[in-house]
C-alpha cells in the first residue's frame, strides 16, 4: 500500500462538505485484480471436515507437521491412557474378588499380579489393603489422565479452524519489512480558502 499526496485542485468540491483534506491516502490493495485469494468461511468448513484441510486450502502447507503431530500426538495419549485405565479398573476388580473371597494367590497370570514391578510381591507393596487402594488410585489416575486428553484433542482442533480462518483473512496482509510511521504537520482548507493546522499520521508500505 503507498500513500501518495494529492493536489487540491484534483479534490471534487462537495456542496455538504465543510473542510477538504490535502494528502488523503490512497490505499492500494494488497491483491492483484485476479488474484487468487482464499476463502475464511471455505476454509473452516475444509478443516472441520478433514483436519490440516484449511491448511492446504490456504496453501500453508508448512503448519501441516504442527497440526497432524498435535492431533496425533494427543489421540495416542488417549489410546494409551486409555488401555492402562482399563487395566488398572480390571486389576482392582479381580482383587477385590479375591480378597472377598479370600483366593489372593501370587499367580502371575493374575491381573492385579502383572502390574506389579518385577521383584515386589502384594505385602512389599504394603499389603492387600494398602496394594487394593494403589490400583484404585492408578484406575481414577488413568481415567482423568485420558478425559484430559481428550479435552486437548478437541482444542487443538478447535485451534486448527481458527488458524485457517485467521490465515485465510490475512491472506494479503503485508508484514514485509517495508513499512514505515510518518507523523508530520497536515494542512487543511475549508470551503471559505481558510486554513488549519494538524497532525497527520501515515503508514506507508513500499
Amino acid at each position: 500500500m503507498e500513500i501518495t499526496p494529492v493536489d487540491l485542485d484534483t479534490i471534487p468540491m462537495a456542496a455538504d462538505s465543510s473542510k477538504l483534506i490535502i494528502g488523503q491516502a490512497q490505499p492500494i490493495p494488497m491483491t492483484e485484480p485476479g488474484m487468487w485469494a482464499p476463502d475464511p468461511m471455505r476454509a473452516v468448513w475444509l478443516g472441520a471436515l478433514v483436519p490440516g484441510l484449511g491448511q492446504i486450502y490456504n496453501r500453508s502447507y508448512w503448519k501441516l507437521p504442527i497440526v497432524y503431530g498435535g492431533l496425533m500426538g494427543c489421540i495416542y495419549a488417549i489410546t494409551w491412557n486409555g488401555q492402562q485405565y482399563t487395566i488398572s479398573k480390571q486389576a482392582y476388580r479381580d482383587f477385590y474378588t479375591d480378597i472377598q473371597n479370600g483366593k489372593v494367590t501370587d499367580d502371575p497370570l493374575k491381573t492385579y499380579n502383572q502390574l506389579l514391578q518385577e521383584g515386589y510381591t502384594i505385602d512389599k507393596m504394603g499389603g492387600q489393603d494398602t496394594y487394593l487402594s494403589t490400583l484404585q488410585n492408578w484406575q481414577n489416575n488413568y481415567r482423568r489422565y485420558r478425559d484430559i486428553s481428550i479435552v486437548c484433542t478437541i482444542l487443538v482442533y478447535g485451534l486448527t479452524l481458527i488458524d485457517a480462518y485467521v490465515d485465510a483473512q490475512l491472506f494479503d496482509f503485508d508484514i514485509s519489512d517495508d513499512l514505515s510511521l510518518n507523523i508530520e504537520p497536515q494542512l487543511y482548507h475549508d470551503l471559505m480558502n481558510q486554513k488549519s493546522a494538524e497532525l497527520k499520521v501515515a503508514i506507508t508500505i513500499k
